[in-house]
């Protein structure tokens, strides 16, 4: 009962952050949750919970495909195409962690996401201002 009430107050907090973030943010908000999922699903292949494997190796799947289905070709050409070949390599292996109940792949996902992570939270946040104001820009264009 006080673990669902923690996970309660979690998903509150997770929201309320995701409500006030702007894009950059939520990426990086994103790349943190899948380096995490991929710390308990370590855990679970530790322990031999082999439910609890499948489900956090899932999740981090999931919000891998998402950072890969964000990507935005227009904007950022060959390194978009860099990073989608990037996300679908680790999605295979976490797909080979699963299979083989092995941490070694998680480690190195975590290592590539680690350094993508870095880099990004790493762009300044004048830069990022400018991005999204000029995006801002372009949909009120279109619109």
């Amino acid at each position: 009962m006080y673990n669902a009430k923690i996970q309660n107050y979690q998903k509150g907090a997770i929201k309320a952050q995701v409500a006030g973030a702007d894009r950059y943010q939520i990426i990086q908000m994103l790349m943190a949750g899948a380096l995490e999922k991929m710390v308990h699903a370590k855990v679970a292949i530790d322990k031999k919970a082999l439910s609890a494997k499948a489900e956090h190796i899932s999740k981090a799947s999931a919000i891998v495909d998402s950072l890969r289905s964000c990507l935005d070709f227009e904007v950022g050409g060959e390194v978009c195409e860099n990073l989608y070949a990037l996300y679908s390599y680790m999605l295979d292996r976490l797909l080979d962690a699963s299979v083989n109940n092995d941490v070694a792949p998680i480690d190195e996902v975590m290592a590539l996401l680690k350094e993508i992570k870095s880099a990004w939270d790493e762009i300044p946040v004048s830069v990022r201002e400018k991005t999204l104001a000029s995006n801002q820009q372009s949909q009120a264009s279109v619109g």
